[in-house]
């Protein structure tokens, strides 16, 4: 079934459509609110709320990009946790304990893998020191792979502003990434001619 025709049986209460919808989003999602958040289990907890919330307002869903109405909802839903959090910070026991990375693939070595994880980490770790807008946008840009304009839409802001979200962003994660130097695995280190 066509994305329109499962938005209309979902619109007229029917969950088996709406639970195709989710099959399509999920892991977009996810992986926003992860990359916005930082945090697996908030990222899972966030995913959850921004769906939930779909459900109920899909009958406010007026046309154009459904993905980028849903992912301007688990926006919305990790700025609220991230504004929670600011107010009751608290660290998850089990994070701090258990690594849950998953075992890397066949075909990859397990100091590739390795290498791999940590500048995932790193990179994560930058986007943490970006101011929330900034994250989203970038996260949104070079991760979702969506438009300006479509970044627009989901952010509820000017094309100008995305823009410029992103420059900032960018210039920002460079310079955390450059500062990292000795850390980075060396083959993702950037050169000194490609520091200009």
């Amino acid at each position: 079934m066509e994305e329109a025709a499962l938005i209309a049986a979902a619109r007229q209460g029917d969950t088996q459509a709406f639970d195709q919808l989710v099959r399509l989003y999920q892991s977009a999602i996810y992986n926003v609110a992860y990359r916005i958040l930082g945090d697996e289990e908030a990222a899972s907890d966030a995913s959850q709320d921004a769906l939930l919330s779909a459900y109920k307002a899909i009958g406010k869903f007026r046309g154009g990009s459904f993905k980028g109405w849903l992912l301007r909802i688990a926006t919305n839903t990790c700025y609220d946790q991230l504004r929670r959090k600011k107010r009751q910070p608290t660290t998850s026991l089990e994070a701090s304990y258990l690594d849950t990375a998953p075992p890397w693939a066949e075909d990859e070595e397990p100091e590739e893998y390795a290498l791999r994880q940590e500048l995932g980490r790193t990179i994560q770790r930058g986007l943490a020191t970006l101011p929330p807008e900034q994250r989203t946008a970038l996260v949104l840009s070079d991760i979702q792979g969506l438009s300006y304009q479509e970044i627009a839409e989901v952010m509820g802001t000017s094309l100008g502003t995305v823009k410029s979200r992103l420059s900032r962003g960018r210039a920002s994660l460079r310079d955390y990434l450059l500062a990292q130097g000795e850390l980075l695995p060396p083959q993702y280190r950037l050169k000194v001619e490609d520091r200009t």
